[in-house]
């Protein structure tokens, strides 16, 4: 096991599964979604807490009209408590039609994250991405804090599965995650507390 702490872990495309001991109510209950880790930190998405603003009033509220019925409903979620007031928006990859966005990070598995508006007006005339999951904020840490984090158990993690957060219900997400691993919630929660 020690060999393990000496070595850099990446845990880029994983889902971080809080632990229910959890005390950080930003992240009580969260599934988030790592987009980058590196030796400088890591940058995450949290999949499941929605908020009270869809797509259509978000687009509203930054001038734009949403040609797509499909996704007018869909909610915008809390993506972490950093920047809170900042579009981020993940999405399927557009290297197939030769598209790219301004200010874009390739993930994985065919997943980029979009900061810039480009990737919203796309959306807003009818074109962009087909699978897209829009949040205000993100989770950040900075170098090594994720990696203490870990090392106390707040966290779980497991290979990401992009079907879990454009797909599962949002109420299904940590349950689904958690299956991901074999753990089913009502076992974790038996455990929690004991020292």
């Amino acid at each position: 096991m020690s060999e393990d702490a000496s070595q850099p872990i990446n845990l880029t495309n994983q889902f971080l599964i809080a632990m229910p001991g959890m005390r950080d109510g930003n992240f009580a209950g969260a599934v988030v979604y790592m987009c980058e880790h590196n030796d400088k930190g890591a940058l995450g998405l949290v999949i499941n807490k929605p908020i009270d603003i869809n797509l259509k009033h978000l687009f509203e509220k930054v001038d734009l009209s949403l040609e797509r019925a499909d996704l007018a409903s869909t909610p915008v979620f809390f993506g972490g408590p950093v920047q809170t007031e900042r579009g981020f928006v993940l999405h399927e990859s557009l290297d197939a039609e030769g598209g790219h966005y301004n200010s874009t990070l390739k993930i994985a598995e065919g997943l980029e994250m979009t900061t810039s508006r480009d990737v919203l007006e796309a959306l807003s005339n009818g074109a962009g991405p087909r699978k897209v999951f829009i949040t205000l904020g993100y989770a950040g840490w900075s170098a090594g804090q994720l990696e203490e984090e870990l090392s106390r158990n707040g966290w779980l993690t497991v290979d990401a599965q992009p079907d879990i957060i454009f797909n599962t219900p949002v109420e299904q997400r940590y349950d689904k995650a958690l299956s991901l691993l074999g753990i089913d919630r009502n076992f974790l929660m038996g455990q929690a507390g004991h020292a």
